[in-house]
């Protein structure tokens, strides 16, 4: 079992600078038409675009519940799809979907036999669909047909195999009522309307055993049926604790409950509580980190092993059977270790071993011969490439935190491998979405993209960050485009003064939370950075708060306490204050944009207005728009030429290699609304 997400979601203009930045945006009548390779030699090739952000060979790879068939995603005419083989026969696999268009990325398989499900959306609008897939017939039937409506599957049990449990926005778009759906006839049975909560915890007898509700303060109150149709307290949340706090299941008999708890310590440990007695007991605790994953059994319920994470993920055994494995397994392969599907009796696992220099490595292990079956990785094209390493580093803050952050090095520029460059380099510094998440060790295709191409590339966990106990996140509470920003600024001062990073070549690039700091870090500190990346961040804090998409209204309090409340005044002159679009006219250094039409997130308008403020202040911006992409990019062809695109920008500004965009932008639906002169051979490659 993996650990389900059971906590909440998600200066004056100074020309001059630009100019001695060496990619002067402003320079577009004398610029060349096309970008010059620098006169200088690597020790690799280049790695192709379409290898690392391309579509992966095969992924995902899942085992039925009765050991009976293999699965994965792999392309059909470019597009992933859902493959099934015997499972000990993978070249017999055959494909048993048929999306034309997006590609699927989320399946399973159910516990009746021979079905599986998979989720699509339509163009990124994240109103989730649920199909179910009859895998000998090859057939496919949507079973919550329902317009501009979002599904979210509940839960699956092997106590009901001919039934799934999910909730639907179907009668009022903020909430979502959790209904029965019997897959053989489509049939849907309301089990729980929902009065006004953000969730609700089932059983794997398909009960409704408790609701969520957030409280004023951000916090989180966990009520259950009073039987007399009514809900009483369960247990009371504290904002600080909310994001470390959550309920994570039951055990077989339904009557001891699991809990990730930080209440009264710091990281959150994993506790179990008798719902008869109230007797907590502590399972398992890490000093540093919360817990990470855990595995459970399939059918026993019985805690089996719990994972943590700091600088690298680590397991804490409960069964020694489960660590006779994996003793077994780690003489296998190189790699951390994460098993991540079983059958039903628990007998054969899928197995996955994570390297941050190679690509995955699949297997399929049966626990009873002690034996590792080899699948297949999901990129072969990586295994004989040059790969960097991701190094782990602890940085001090200005105010006394220790940031675990990440960096990786050109292939050949640290000579004596002491993780400091012969000579310091152009750096992008990368910043990670949530900001409720963490980045991790781990193959990562943007480490490995930008260090092939020159760059030393690094990743923080700034303070909100989650992983690191409730005080690490809740330093973060109010904090954005302050501490926050801050932690990111003394990271690249700590690569400056190790002289890893050239500080007059460091570059900023992030998605979603990571591109709100890509243009903080344009409009607040300009002077550190020569360039920006910003992939669908928000632009203004109080238009993002007030469009949020309407199924997250239950929770606005989650945000409002820990970014900032727009529905005071105190709250929207903070959120104003911190807002990217109220500073544009201190942008002095380049910036592309990258967004999704149809984001629900982080709409359009966010990346609108800003294009349009600079343009009103003549400030140079380039702005790529995809019209059938949401929040980031899906489409394999979107993400190719937007890369293709951001290759190009990095070059310019940083003077290190490229790789030609050639026909990377085939089949995207890429437009430039706005500034593609200031990106070189864009104009060009867009007229083909």
């Amino acid at each position: 079992m993996k650990l389900k997400n059971i906590l909440a979601p998600v200066f004056i203009f100074i020309f001059a600078a630009a100019m001695v930045s060496g990619c002067g945006a402003a320079e577009t009548e004398a610029q060349e038409p096309e970008l010059k390779q620098p006169e200088k030699s690597y020790p690799t090739p280049i790695i192709e675009r379409d290898i690392l952000f391309g579509n992966p060979d095969k992924a995902s790879p899942q085992i039925s519940p009765d050991g009976a068939y293999l699965s994965y995603l792999a392309p059909v005419d470019g597009v992933l799809n859902v493959w099934v083989a015997p499972v000990d026969k993978v070249s017999d696999a055959r494909p048993v979907t048929q999306d034309k268009k997006r590609g699927v990325r989320i399946y399973f398989w159910t516990y009746m036999k021979d079905r599986l499900i998979y989720l699509q959306d339509s163009d990124g609008d994240e109103n989730w669909h649920v199909y179910l897939v009859d895998v000998l017939k090859g057939k496919t039937k949507d079973m919550t047909p329902f317009e501009g409506v979002r599904a979210n599957i509940e839960e699956v049990s092997h106590l009901h195999p001919e039934e799934i449990l999910i909730s639907l926005n179907d009668r009022e778009k903020s909430l979502f009522d959790v209904h029965r759906i019997n897959l053989k006839s489509g049939e849907k049975t309301l089990v729980q309307e929902n009065p006004g909560f953000i969730g609700f915890v089932t059983d794997d007898e398909y009960r409704v055993r408790f609701a969520q509700k957030m409280t004023a303060d951000g916090g989180e109150e966990i009520l259950k049926p009073d039987g007399k149709g009514g809900w009483e307290n369960f247990m009371t949340i504290g904002m600080e604790d909310s994001l470390t706090t959550g309920l994570v299941g039951f055990d077989k008999t339904l009557r001891v409950l699991y809990i990730i708890d930080s209440r009264e310590r710091n990281t959150a440990a994993f506790r179990s509580m008798n719902l008869d007695t109230g007797e907590m007991k502590l399972i398992a605790e890490d000093e540093k980190s919360d817990l990470a994953d855990l595995m459970l059994h399939p059918t026993e319920k019985t805690v089996q092993a719990v994972a943590f994470n700091y600088e690298r993920k680590h397991w804490q055994f409960l069964d020694e059977t489960v660590a006779d494995d994996f003793s077994v397994l780690r003489k296998e392969a190189e790699g951390d270790i994460e098993v991540i599907d079983t059958t039903l009796d628990d007998a054969h696992w899928i197995v996955a071993y994570v390297q941050d220099n190679g690509p995955i490595r699949y297997y399929r292990y049966d626990r009873s011969a002690k034996k590792a079956h080899f699948l297949f990785t999901n990129r072969s094209a990586l295994e004989d490439k040059k790969l960097v390493k991701m190094k782990p580093v602890v940085i001090r803050t200005r105010d006394g935190l220790d940031l675990v952050n990440y960096i990786s090095l050109p292939v050949g520029s640290d000579s004596d491998d002491d993780g400091i460059p012969d000579e310091p380099l152009p750096m992008v510094l990368h910043v990670h979405g949530g900001p409720w998440a963490r980045v991790s060790w781990g193959y990562n295709p943007f480490f490995q993209w930008l260090a092939n191409r020159g760059y030393a590339v690094m990743s923080v966990n700034f303070r909100g960050s989650t992983g690191f106990g409730k005080n690490f996140i809740n330093a973060g509470n109010l904090e954005w485009a302050a501490k926050m920003h801050a932690d990111l600024i003394d990271s690249v001062k700590w690569a400056v003064e190790k002289r890893i990073a050239d500080p007059r070549k460091v570059a900023i690039l992030g998605g979603s939370y990571g591109g709100y700091a890509t243009l903080v870090g344009l409009t607040f500190t300009p002077e550190t950075f020569a360039c920006g990346v910003d992939i669908v961040g928000p632009s203004n804090l109080i238009t993002l708060l007030n469009s949020i998409p309407p199924y997250w209204a239950p929770m606005i309090n989650l945000f409002t306490s820990r970014v900032g409340d727009h529905r005071t005044d105190e709250g929207k002159k903070l959120l104003t204050e911190s807002s990217p679009l109220t500073h544009v006219d201190r942008i002095s250094k380049p910036l592309l944009i990258g967004q999704g039409a149809n984001d629900p997130r982080v709409k359009q308008a966010e990346s609108d207005q800003i294009v349009k403020a600079m343009q009103e202040k003549n400030i140079p911006v380039t702005y790529v728009l995809y019209s059938d992409e949401g929040h980031g990019f899906a489409r394999p062809e979107n993400r190719l030429s937007f890369f293709a695109v951001a290759e190009a920008f990095l070059s310019k500004c940083l003077g290190e290699r490229y790789e030609p965009v050639g026909d990377d932008f085939e089949g995207s639906s890429i437009k430039v609304p706005a500034g593609a002169e200031y990106v070189p051979g864009l104009d060009t490659n867009l007229e083909k």
